[in-house]
């Protein structure tokens, strides 16, 4: 973990993906709709969070940084380019989140193309989502990016712990931006705030662990097609 030679051959795996979206831009755009329906399932799932003080923050970021729908690339074009450099003055546990989180992208993709192909057939509801979930299966890989959003939240939380590392990202925001390294920069930054403002995610991250890993099941053993009576959307202080 943390290895920049596994980062570059995350970020080559991840823009090739791109490359098969983007050469089809009727699939592209049914991608784009199923990335905006799940980005409003984790709005919903996570409301009650979203309006606590405490995790707000947190909880943006993993809805915006994460699993937003938004394109990704410009944010790997930047950390493409500023491997070098991060090598240099990041800890060893910076880099990890920073692998996890293109292991997230890249899992997340190969699913979301997966449910793409599955759904290309119909209009987009609960119901279709939810059977098309059970249809391409793959439950392991949906535990593991579970686990995978788990341990970015773990790492963020030991890096918090560090402030010479909120100092250097702040000292860094001014040449990141002129090297047109902005997005990259910004990822780090609010990860950085939004942990360190909570004091400790565990809370956090064992009601995510609940919720997603309860949704999940419900999916697979053939509920939850209607995902706003699920036990997962219903909200639940952590």
């Amino acid at each position: 973990m943390g290895s920049t030679d596994n980062l570059e051959r995350l970020l080559a795996q991840k823009k090739a993906i791109e490359g098969e979206i983007a050469a089809t831009p009727a699939y592209a755009r049914g991608l784009q709709d199923l990335r905006v329906w799940q980005a409003g399932r984790l709005a919903q799932t996570y409301a009650d969070l979203r309006r606590e003080p405490r995790y707000s923050a947190a909880v943006e970021f993993f809805l915006r940084d994460l699993y937003g729908p938004q394109d990704m690339s410009r944010r790997d074009r930047d950390l493409s380019r500023a491997l070098s450099y991060f090598k240099r003055v990041l800890p060893v546990a910076a880099l990890e989140v920073l692998e996890l989180a293109v292991t997230l992208d890249v899992l997340s993709a190969e699913l979301d193309q997966a449910m793409a192909e599955q759904l290309a057939n119909g209009p987009l509801t609960d119901a279709a989502y939810a059977e098309a979930y059970c249809r391409v299966g793959r439950a392991s890989e949906r535990r593991r990016q579970i686990k995978l959003l788990i341990g970015i939240g773990e790492g963020l939380e030991r890096i918090v712990r560090n402030r010479w590392i909120g100092a250097a990202l702040l000292a860094a925001r001014v040449p990141a931006r002129a090297a047109g390294l902005g997005e990259l920069q910004g990822f780090l930054e609010r990860g950085f705030a939004a942990f360190r403002k909570m004091k400790g995610a565990q809370p956090l991250l064992k009601v995510i662990r609940a919720r997603e890993t309860q949704l999940m099941d419900e999916l697979f053993g053939g509920a939850g097609r209607e995902f706003g009576e699920t036990g997962a959307m219903r909200a639940g202080a952590p």
